[in-house]
């Protein structure tokens, strides 16, 4: 049974996707800093201007967990599934994500932050 409320629940998940989509940007990041292209210094632009707005949603859903007195502990990972323990209060529950899912909504959560964040 669910007993987390939806804000919980928006809370532990984004503080699953942030880490993994900081991860995919700095290998990006990396690998655009070697990469020969005619405008290079454009894409690190944009990786790092992305990484430092990725890095403040990030503080801010940690200092969400703090306050509301939650935690989120990575468990086991295999081929298929990435386990996440989630502790809020008192109660304890366990969830079990799609290797590919968490893929998706991170490229979801890319997509978000350089389309949509980066052009205002």
């Amino acid at each position: 049974m669910n007993r987390l409320s939806k804000e919980e629940t928006k809370i532990l998940e984004h503080l699953i996707y942030l880490p993994l989509l900081l991860a995919v940007l700095e290998r990006d990041y990396q690998q655009a800093k070697t990469t020969p292209f005619k405008l290079n210094q454009v894409y690190i632009n944009l990786i790092e201007n992305t990484m430092l707005k990725v890095q403040a949603d990030l503080k801010g859903f940690k200092e969400n967990m703090y306050k509301n007195k939650m935690k989120l502990v990575k468990g086991t990972t295999d081929k298929s599934f990435t386990e996440y323990h989630y502790y809020v209060a008192n109660y304890h529950e366990v969830r079990r994500y799609s290797n590919a899912t968490l893929k998706a909504n991170t490229e979801k959560l890319l997509c978000y932050y350089l389309f949509k964040e980066n052009a205002g």
